[in-house]
């Protein structure tokens, strides 16, 4: 029997880190518990590690590294963990002992190299370790939750520790992007004190959040199984969005209900040893306090509600329109984006599927660190080549590299000095970079389609492409042709489209919005957006799917109007796609079915 997910009885540690697949529900499912607990008494800070937080669009005000008052929930208090910002201050405060000290030059030069993306990861990283180990901070709340990225971002964050902690303690040279030596040392005793607390079971709880689906379900039990080798231990399962019931005369009612049943009764055995507990889809979108103090009672208010049909505006193109789009205008290198589990896999793989069922060679990649593109994709074709950006095996590749480049130009002391930098956890950012260029410049040859990380996680890679210029020179002292071409590619509106993916709900469109104007900013063209899993355009009478169906509708004109109607809409699928021929089908038939069960109401 499902026990249901109720934060008065379940969650009793003071740490909290909710983490999962992106689009599962973890910024819904902390801010509920957080509002819960806060209700119930109880003094909470909320934290979202995520470079691409959502929680000030679930409480509706502006939000900073500084945690501030929720006005309705008294002793309820937010913050963001912004990486630019928290950049910034690192930066300041490492150079800072050194002005009228060292001459200016100096000052410079340590200023260049504190303004990477590696600069920017370990200063977040510092404000997540000093949260978790500040005696003041603690001694205020008897709960502290963190909203984390999606679980790429995530397992990288909470393996920082151990990885940090590991090289400190191997480092003889004090050499690496942190800074001057007296830095390191003072670092030793805070991550090993991180550490301690993660792994500390009576301190800490990892609270898995996932849909009842099998990617997200696979993904929660990569992601169990890596940090229990870490350490931390104390695990739980959290299911969201069930249905609890079903009509067998609606197929998207039974389809919806048959697929998570499915994957449930497949669930991987790491977590089936977890305690488990589940919350039912809400009928309505979740922002703003009523529904997030409504969320862990939705279904009785589902049951209430009369039906009636929905009815989306026909002119709206499907995928199959935006693939013909994008091939009339000749663009080489297509990128999906948005949040995550919004479905950038499946759109990707199906725009790759629709280019190479039109006569041309594709090549099909991610650049997701929890990337399934195979599982989606499930078999090749003659015109499609497939790809996948593994920071381990491109941490390996990049360090034989400069190893070999610079083998004869230093001595024995020299080399043990660059190989010590080499083991840096920032040097696992610059080779993924590599990586990335290097795919970009494949274009040439072939139409490029990758699939991106979740925002976030994208957003850091491509601020990183003109500063990665110079860790790069930095470290092997020479810019391959591929980096340097890289920006003016991504810039050229005939030879680059970003596709913004999202649902037709407030985060996942927020999201894109913000991501869109920061793309923007950095001058890099965006066309089409594609509203995928659309249950509005599906046509159901399920009381909570119609109720879903409903909330859409705001968001569907919202993105019509965003994009300047480029926008493509694709329906809520019965069957789970995966595999060429649905892929396929994706690009246009099943829009049609969709539309033809409105029309027969």
């Amino acid at each position: 029997m499902s026990i249901r997910f109720d934060p008065h009885t379940i969650l009793k540690t003071q740490y909290f880190f909710f983490t999962g697949k992106g689009g599962v529900g973890k910024t819904s499912t902390a801010c509920a518990a957080a509002v819960t607990l806060a209700d119930a008494g109880k003094r909470v800070l909320l934290v979202s590690t995520d470079p691409a937080s959502n929680l000030q669009d679930v409480f509706g005000r502006e939000l900073s590294n500084q945690p501030v008052a929720i006005e309705g929930v008294p002793n309820l208090f937010v913050a963001n963990l912004d990486p630019e910002s928290a950049a910034e201050a690192y930066k300041k405060k490492v150079v800072a002992p050194y002005r009228g000290v060292l001459p200016d030059s100096v000052i410079i030069t340590m200023e260049e190299q504190l303004s990477g993306a590696c600069t920017v990861e370990i200063a977040a990283f510092d404000e997540f370790t000093t949260l978790l180990t500040n005696e003041q901070l603690k001694s205020q709340f008897d709960h502290i939750l963190f909203d984390t990225a999606p679980t790429g971002h995530t397992l990288r964050l909470l393996q920082l520790p151990s990885a940090w902690s590991g090289f400190l303690d191997e480092s003889t040279h004090g050499a690496s992007c942190l800074g001057p030596l007296a830095g390191l040392e003072s670092k030793k005793t805070l991550y090993n004190e991180a550490v301690r607390t993660l792994s500390d079971g009576e301190m800490t709880t990892l609270i898995l959040v996932t849909r009842p689906e099998q990617s997200p379900l696979m993904e929660a039990a990569r992601a169990s199984s890596e940090l229990r080798g870490t350490g931390i231990k104390n695990q739980m399962l959290v299911i969201n969005g069930l249905l609890l019931s079903h009509s067998e005369e609606d197929p998207v009612s039974k389809g919806f209900y048959n697929r998570q049943q499915r994957s449930l009764e497949q669930m991987p055995a790491e977590l089936q040893e977890l305690p488990s507990y589940v919350i039912p889809l809400a009928p309505f979108n979740v922002t703003g306090l009523e529904s997030l103090r409504n969320l862990f009672q939705s279904a009785p208010l589902a049951s209430t509600e009369k039906v009636t049909a929905v009815e989306i505006d026909r002119s709206i193109p499907d995928l199959g329109g935006l693939i013909n789009d994008l091939e009339e205008s000749g663009i080489r290198v297509i990128f999906t984006m948005g949040k995550g589990g919004v479905g950038k896999s499946t759109v990707a793989s199906a725009i790759a599927v629709g280019l190479a069922e039109r006569g041309h060679q594709v090549h099909l990649s991610t650049t997701d660190p929890a990337a399934h593109l195979e599982y989606v994709f499930g078999e090749n074709s003659d015109c499609i080549t497939l790809s996948r950006i593994d920071p381990k095996i491109e941490l390996e590749r990049y360090q034989a590299a400069v190893i070999q480049q610079n083998s004869e130009s230093l001595d024995d002391e020299g080399l043990a000095f660059l190989e010590e930098d080499l083991r840096s956890p920032c040097t696992e950012e610059i080779a993924v970079f590599r990586a990335f260029a290097d795919l970009v410049e494949h274009s040439e040859e072939e139409i490029v389609v990758i699939d991106t990380a979740p925002t976030g996680h994208t957003l850091l890679l491509l601020d990183a492409t003109q500063e990665y210029h110079k860790e790069i020179a930095r470290s092997s002292g020479l810019i391959p042709d591929s980096v340097q071409h890289l920006l003016p590619r991504l810039r050229n509106s005939k030879e680059t489209s970003v596709v913004i993916v999202t649902l037709a709900e407030a985060t996942p469109f927020y999201e894109a919005s913000r991501l869109e104007s920061d793309l923007e900013r950095a001058g890099i063209p965006t066309k089409w957006w594609a509203i995928n899993q659309s249950f509005a355009a599906a046509g159901t009478n399920d009381k909570v799917l119609n109720g879903r169906a409903h909330a859409e509708l705001q968001w569907i004109s919202k993105v019509e109007e965003i994009s300047n109607g480029h926008a493509a809409i694709i329906p809520w699928q019965p069957d789970e796609i995966t595999g060429y021929e649905q892929l396929k089908a994706l690009t246009g038939k099943y829009l049609k079915i969709g539309k033809r069960v409105n029309e027969e109401k």
